[in-house]
């Protein structure tokens, strides 16, 4: 559970790529979240080509990290086959909270990048790895080693919580 406490955005990253079995539990990470009526409607890409990382840091004014990023998973929807069409969105934020505490656990840092539902970004990330009709994306992390890290702040406030007895 540490990593709940020592979680931060990290947008700066060391030189070095990211091993591919971080990466696998990363993306076990991410599977393993809930899921409205067990849909899963989850697909990654995993993007480590530098070209494409570029791209994707051009995709909206706050992406610009992405370019120094040794890796980014994208993280798409399906948009067939769904039981709770309703509840993708919320599915597919457990899984990125899912993949950046494991990205944190494995000693990395990384940070949620705000695509969905904003459709021209939604447009350019799918063009820039060229997603499929079937899927529409949700978010893009770049992650790697952190070149800089802060410490995270303590955000509980007392005055925000209700017992109800």
């Amino acid at each position: 559970m540490d990593a709940i406490f020592t979680r931060t955005s990290v947008r700066s990253y060391e030189e070095r790529p990211v091993e591919a079995e971080k990466i696998e539990k990363i993306l076990r990470a991410a599977m393993a979240a809930p899921s409205a009526m067990n849909q899963q409607p989850w697909e990654f890409y995993v993007v480590t080509n530098k070209a494409v990382l570029q791209e994707l840091s051009e995709t909206s004014p706050y992406t610009a990290m992405t370019a120094n990023a040794p890796a980014a998973l994208v993280l798409c929807s399906r948009k067939e086959n769904i039981i709770v069409p309703e509840l993708i969105e919320v599915d597919m934020a457990l899984a990125t909270e899912n993949a950046l505490l494991e990205i944190e656990a494995q000693g990395l840092g990384g940070v949620m990048l705000g695509v969905a539902p904003f459709a021209d970004r939604m447009e350019k990330v799918a063009k820039a790895i060229n997603l499929p009709e079937s899927l529409s994306v949700f978010t893009v992390v770049p992650f790697g080693y952190p070149a800089k890290k802060n410490p995270q702040q303590d955000r509980y406030d007392e005055a925000r919580v209700h017992y109800v007895r």
